[in-house]
């Protein structure tokens, strides 16, 4: 018999039989998985961020239609109408949450934090911390080099040019927290969004002493408890040497911004205030 033929019998006959293994192996470990997963998945965004708490969409949908409750398994990327459907899916009462965007917690830009250094290596800001301080004097500050950048899937993250700080928009920000995991300083945090996108914060992550801290920029929280003092709703606290807002209990009043030293207390989306109105000169009598 001809040799080629004889190798495409051969051949073939391994085939048939690999194939007919194959689908005896598939029918006896064959995993039904339960349809309404696809049905949540199909609601999800898709972008895989982590912000849930599991490794990605999947993962989160599997955990919902598993769960004996909704308590916990929030997507902030989704918001509470599609958790209210993914709800109605599973049969079961979805959780809320308020949504939360991220705040830079340091407003050294270039005209009060001093240059140091130059870098002219790899733009990470995760390789520029293991160099050292970075450009800046202020070992706390943004780095500027944009991991937060690139770690963001929704286009909510930019540096700014003029300032060298990472900027976040509101609007395209869901609060996933993947920029707070890039982050190497750990100066982003992720806080409620609050009413209207209202929100005070201490943009400043310096530790030191208020005079080390001052000189290493002049935006830096000195740490001086002005603020602590004016608020009457307990809601600010000075931890070594840095100030802190507490979102649940701050009302808003801007009372600390107003007396902080360092406009290191930022705020966002509030109207603007109204100038107080001159007083009025009296008249000078004019005697004819």
């Amino acid at each position: 018999m001809n040799l080629f033929l004889i190798s495409i019998l051969v051949l073939g006959g391994i085939g048939v039989i690999a194939a007919i293994l194959l689908y005896f192996i598939s029918r006896r470990f064959n995993v039904v998985e339960d349809p309404r997963i696809g049905q949540v998945e199909e609601l999800l965004p898709g972008a895989n961020c982590g912000g849930c708490g599991r490794s990605g969409c999947h993962d989160f949908a599997v955990a919902c239609v598993g769960a004996d409750t909704l308590e916990g398994l929030v997507c902030p990327a989704s918001g509470s109408a599609v958790m209210a459907r993914i709800g109605e899916i599973v049969g079961l009462v979805a959780s809320e949450a308020k949504p939360k965007v991220a705040v830079l917690k340091c407003n050294g830009t270039c005209d009060v934090r001093p240059r140091v250094a130059r870098y002219d290596g790899a733009q990470s800001c995760a390789v520029l911390a293991m160099a050292g301080t970075g450009e800046g004097s202020c070992p706390f500050g943004c780095l500027g080099c944009g991991d937060c950048v690139v770690a963001c899937n929704y286009d909510a993250v930019r540096i700014n040019p003029e300032t060298g700080l990472a900027e976040f928009d509101d609007q395209k920000c869901v609060g996933c927290g993947a920029c707070v995991k890039a982050c190497p300083r750990h100066i982003i945090e992720l806080r409620d969004k609050g009413p209207r996108g209202m929100r005070v914060w201490v943009a400043c992550s310096n530790t030191e002493k208020g005079g080390v801290a001052s000189k290493e920029c002049k935006a830096a929280c000195i740490g001086c408890s002005k603020c602590v003092k004016v608020c009457t709703h307990e809601a600010i606290t000075v931890t070594n040497n840095l100030s802190y807002i507490d979102y649940t209990k701050c009302k808003l009043c801007r009372k600390c911004v107003d007396v902080c030293p360092t406009h290191a207390i930022l705020t966002a989306n509030f109207p603007v205030k109204k100038p107080a109105p001159a007083a009025e000169t009296p008249a000078a009598n004019v005697n004819a």
